[in-house]
């Protein structure tokens, strides 16, 4: 299992700043091999190039958690430092560097307070260095040539100090600016890939739904057609000696009931179409079902439709509420008149509702009492998907009401 605490070469979050990286150790390096004007303070050439490889190599694992190993961390690159620095002190060469590089690397180790801190270490160890600098010159140098070059001397320090401070300031802000940027385009990544995930979990839910949906409606519909018919048929066979005339009337009963059933197969059918309202407005689309319940019940129901247009969204569940709607009364109502308006009422703020009625003379029921028809719960949850609301008004011998008010956009016609 890979390393996933640790920055490495292989998931840098800039490779270029380890590039850069790897180029201030190189000149470093290319320092401390170029001939030296002064002495060593100790005669130790090799260590140098030992502390600045090895300052180096650590660049190579940077750990992101936790706190103790980044702690560790950072001491051993700062010791390396001190120990790159103090070998060649006289000739002052670019170590200054290392310090630009561990701070690049606390960027990434450190929040906001953790860089400071690092960074404000960093200035006081470089001004520690100048200070042995300075001393290291007046301790080798005649006393005459240090007074003549003091003024010169000092003035070097203050520009090595605030060309330093400046650049490790540039560096903090470019490095800020870097990670929240970095930041932002992972948030956006993360929010992407949620929203992928909920349209993918949102289809999901809605086929299931839908399948369900059709699952029981084949089971109410379809199941009990076909359980009717095979009993009607083995009546008949039972009778078929002995009572030709009874079995001859099961027979007859069974294919109305496989015509029922038929009819019901077609109906599911229908209803697991994916675009019922290709091109067309909500009336156009209407008009079938309209038709549909006129052959399966006898009654042509009246239709109103005074929504000029509507969204695609709100039209299509409307095409399903009025749908629905439909089916029950064909299944239940046994109803001699039906009616059919879809309307535009004005609501609080400006807005607008969209009001659905269906209603039917038919024999009525509890609305109470209707725990498990799955129609009208369907019905219901459509219209709270689109933050709508719907009422039922029914009682046994008086018909049923249905009302659905679905919110419409200030924009909306």
């Amino acid at each position: 299992m890979p390393d996933v605490r640790a920055i490495r070469p292989d998931n840098h979050p800039f490779p270029f700043l380890l590039y850069g990286e790897w180029a201030l150790l190189g000149m470093a390096l290319f320092s401390e091999l170029t001939p030296r004007l002064l002495p060593r303070a100790a005669n130790l050439p090799a260590t140098a190039l030992v502390a600045i490889l090895a300052f180096g190599a650590l660049g190579l694992w940077l750990p992101t958690r936790p706190l103790g190993l980044k702690l560790a961390h950072v001491g051993w690159q700062l010791s390396l430092i001190m120990i790159a620095t103090r070998s060649g002190v006289l000739d002052f060469r670019l170590f200054p560097l290392l310090y630009i590089v561990l701070v690049l690397r606390s960027c990434f180790l450190f929040g906001q307070w953790g860089r400071l801190i690092v960074t404000g270490v960093s200035v006081a160890l470089f001004l520690s260095v100048m200070r042995d600098w300075l001393r290291s010159l007046d301790s080798e140098l005649p006393r005459r040539v240090v007074q003549r070059l003091l003024p010169q001397l000092i003035g070097l320090r203050l520009n090595l100090v605030v060309m330093f401070l400046m650049l490790l300031v540039f560096l903090l802000l470019l490095m800020n600016a870097l990670l929240a940027e970095r930041e932002r385009r992972d948030e956006l990544h993360r929010t992407n890939q949620k929203l992928r995930e909920s349209a993918a979990q949102i289809e999901k839910l809605a086929m299931a739904q839908e399948r369900t949906r059709i699952a029981r409606e084949i089971h109410d519909s379809l199941g009990h057609a076909l359980t009717g018919l095979n009993i009607q048929l083995e009546g008949a066979l039972k009778l078929w000696e002995t009572q030709p005339q009874q079995a001859k009337q099961f027979v007859a009963q069974a294919k109305e009931m496989g015509s029922t059933a038929l009819r019901e197969t077609r109906q599911a059918v229908t209803t697991l179409r994916t675009t019922p309202l290709p091109d067309q407005d909500l009336a156009s689309a209407i008009a079938p079902l309209m038709e549909r319940v006129q052959q399966l019940i006898g009654v042509m129901p009246s239709l109103l439709i005074t929504v000029p247009s509507l969204p695609p969204s709100i039209s299509l569940t409307s095409y399903r509420i009025v749908q629905e709607a439909l089916t029950n009364i064909c299944k239940h109502a046994e109803a001699t008149a039906v009616s059919v308006s879809v309307t535009q009422q004005p609501a609080a703020a400006g807005a607008s509702n969209l009001h659905i009625t269906v209603q039917d003379n038919g024999i009525g029921f509890h609305p109470q009492d209707n725990t498990t028809g799955f129609g009208l719960k369907g019905i219901q949850e459509r219209a709270t998907a689109e933050g709508g609301r719907c009422q039922i008004d029914s009682a046994p011998g008086q018909g049923c009401t249905l009302q659905v008010w679905l919110p419409l956009s200030p924009e909306a016609p």
